[in-house]
């Protein structure tokens, strides 16, 4: 009898299976390569990143440091000027308290003396010129004029 090399079903089965492992293998070493290469690229990207963040953020620190000091001696000065703020309002006003008076006395004196001076020398208040005494007969005072349209 002769002999047929003939494959079952079975056979059949089993080496589709192994093709199908195989390639399945060849994608995944394909992608495990790939993801090889990408973790050294990454790898290097962090190395190269550390490398110049480190120092940079080395540099802002003191930035900061800096502008914080600033920032306190601003302050610092904005309290002393609010200080010299109060301190001069509260003079001025000490001063204009304690000196307002006498002021308003002593001008009102030389304004009386003024005019007693004037009325020994025998000037009418119609002659001086430097009074400032209002005639009341003199003001004259208008009707209220209506607006178009307004009552």
């Amino acid at each position: 009898m002769e002999e047929h090399d003939t494959m079952e079903a079975g056979d059949l089965a089993a080496v589709l299976v192994a093709v199908v492992c195989l390639a399945a293998i060849a994608i995944l070493m394909v992608a495990v390569s790939s993801l090889v290469r990408t973790l050294r690229t990454l790898r290097e990207t962090v190395d190269m990143l550390r490398e110049e963040a480190v120092p940079m953020v080395a540099d802002l620190r003191r930035a900061v440091d800096h502008a914080t000091a600033g920032l306190v001696r601003v302050d610092d000065l904005l309290d002393t000027a609010e200080d010299i703020s109060t301190t001069v309002d509260a003079t001025s006003r000490l001063a204009y308290r304690a000196l307002s008076p006498p002021l308003i006395g002593a001008a009102s004196l030389a304004a009386g003396l003024g005019r007693f001076a004037r009325r020994l020398r025998g000037a009418t208040p119609a002659q001086n010129v430097d009074d400032q005494a209002v005639d009341t007969s003199a003001i004259q005072l208008r009707p209220k004029r209506r607006r178009k349209g307004v009552a």
